[in-house]
């Protein structure tokens, strides 16, 4: 991460507690969903929309690593699990 003021670790800490509200409720989804928002909210106000680019940026990332595993072990291709994942 090359922006000045943002750390990377920062960005990753703030990614996985947003994954982990939304994981963490089980029986409560609205209130994963709020919390994650939150740290979303925190993230915009601490760092501006840099940051928050960043976040998007490192889950994007995280989220096309682990398609790419999960594809990998089926044989399917990456591309193709993304459009059932996230287009569905």
């Amino acid at each position: 991460m090359d922006r000045p003021g943002i750390s990377a670790v920062g960005v990753q800490e703030r990614v996985h507690e947003a994954v982990h509200a939304i994981l963490s409720d089980d029986h409560n989804y609205e209130l994963g969903v709020r919390a994650a928002r939150e740290v979303a909210e925190s993230a915009l106000a601490a760092g501006g929309a840099a940051e928050l680019v960043e976040m998007i940026v490192a889950t994007s990332l995280k989220l096309a690593e682990t398609l790419e595993r999960i594809a990998a072990e089926q044989g399917l291709a990456a591309v193709d699990l993304a459009e059932v994942w996230l287009v569905a």
